[in-house]
């Protein structure tokens, strides 16, 4: 391998010649060989459309001259195209500031700016970092990055299996079958109200995550080291947050408080919040669905969901419900994620939270799985989903639990040992309450019909 030299305040230090990072990226890559785990390429794309925003932010105030603005602009639409991904090799575990990855992106950047333009005249930290920290860049990259993915992925997998219910719910209006409370038989439900409260759940879901977006576009931008905003122009944070917001077409504003967006990551945490609840929900959903397709013969087996793939390497022909298994399976993972992210949130000293790369990291891969594990549980699963209306019709005829309806008429006490006796007994509640004396069969039958509680 060839390499060239580069040079920073420490000194000299060999890059490999094909790479358009720097010095300090490659001191980065030599001292945390920590782990596999690399910088989101989402953070990356955040931070080409900052580093895009904030030269056109400095143009304007009169700060950078347009040739540079210029080539900065053209290098970063190169980032945030992909074209660049190899050039940021940065792991996750490095310092809590993400400093190295910010000099990473002013790096490339630079080195590919000025290839563009034929001479060497744009400088890493004089020019692509213009009016700007590491302490204000992160957790700007942290908040364009959450609300982008959230946005373009997570609110449309959302939507999406919302449809799914929605339309499982019209065609499935009329079948009534058993409720079940504590895992015990209860009182009638309708099929299509329980497939309501699915869509619900995802509702709010989709409410709630919408709404905590209003933090995460608050940008730190124009705070710099500590939130002084020393080195930058007053008015650098409003206009970049423009930029931004002009560039994404999704709005972003400048944070009132500097001194709390770079020490606090409050809206991060509301946020993930908000997804975790949005993971419980799921689930439950999934459990729910997973439970009423067990069998196919000594289970509940009231749905019947798509056969994808053979469930066993010794047991011919068993099928199981793996989109379930594979989605609460992200869903435990949001989980740990958000004490993750609550703990390193919680580590704000001073002027920084120095967990910031952690955070993000957890923070994007839970939008990333809950995304993918919703399509894949729509389109793999529930667009397929039967009732088993025989099944569903047998276990309601069965339920000791119709005797509910009887309290109005014959009280609480004589309901319950009508029910005790069926169930000791092996017979039907009709049958019991008739051996009891406390009914005609006629008076039974007017009064036990599912259809009329639900």
């Amino acid at each position: 391998m060839d390499f060239r030299i580069e040079k920073d305040t420490m000194g000299e230090v060999e890059v490999p010649v094909e790479k358009l990072w720097g010095a300090q990226t490659q001191r980065s890559l030599q001292n945390f060989r920590i782990g596999i785990e690399t910088i989101p390429i989402e953070v990356i794309r955040a931070f080409s459309i900052l580093k895009k925003g904030a030269a056109k932010a400095n143009n304007k105030i009169g700060k950078l001259d347009d040739e540079r603005t210029g080539a900065i602009g053209k290098a970063c639409d190169e980032v945030y195209s992909g074209i660049l991904d190899d050039h940021f090799p940065l792991k996750v575990w490095q310092t809590g500031s993400g400093t190295q990855c910010n000099m990473n992106v002013n790096e490339v950047i630079a080195n590919r700016a000025n290839q563009i333009m034929g001479k060497k005249i744009i400088h890493p930290n004089d020019h692509v970092n213009m009016s700007q920290s590491s302490n204000d860049t992160f957790p700007t990259a942290m908040h364009i990055a959450g609300v982008m993915e959230i946005e373009n992925n997570l609110l449309p997998a959302i939507k999406n299996l919302g449809n799914s219910f929605e339309k499982l719910e019209i065609k499935n209006k009329g079948i009534i079958k058993t409720g079940r409370t504590h895992l015990q038989d209860a009182v009638p439900i309708k099929f299509s109200q329980e497939i309501s409260g699915w869509k619900q759940m995802l509702k709010k879901g989709e409410t709630n995550i919408t709404k905590s977006l209003d933090g995460l576009r608050e940008l730190a931008l124009g705070g710099t080291a500590v939130g002084t905003g020393l080195n930058a122009h007053k008015d650098f944070g409003r206009i970049s947050a423009n930029e931004i917001s002009e560039l994404l077409n999704t709005r972003f504003i400048t944070a009132e408080n500097k001194f709390h967006s770079l020490t606090s990551l409050d809206d991060l945490v509301n946020s993930h919040g908000a997804i975790k609840a949005l993971a419980a929900d799921l689930m439950k959903i999934a459990n729910d669905i997973r439970w009423y397709s067990s069998g196919p013969r000594c289970g509940l087996g009231e749905i019947i969901i798509p056969e994808n793939e053979p469930g066993s390497s010794i047991m011919p022909g068993k099928v199981n419900p793996t989109q379930c298994e594979a989605l609460t399976m992200v869903v435990c993972q949001v989980m740990g994620n958000d004490m993750s992210i609550s703990m390193g949130a919680s580590q704000g000293n001073f002027q920084l939270n120095v967990f910031l790369p952690m955070c993000i990291y957890n923070f994007l891969q839970s939008v990333r799985l809950l995304s993918d594990a919703m399509n894949s549980f729509n389109y793999n699963c529930v667009i397929g989903i039967k009732a088993n209306k025989e099944k569903m019709k047998e276990n309601l005829d069965k339920s000791l639990m119709l005797v509910t309806a009887l309290n109005p008429y014959i009280g609480y006490e004589k309901s319950a040992t009508i029910a005790k006796t069926a169930h000791k007994k092996g017979i039907n509640l009709k049958q019991a309450a008739v051996e009891l004396g406390y009914l005609t069969e006629e008076k039974f039958d007017e009064i036990i019909k599912p259809e009329k509680m639900v």
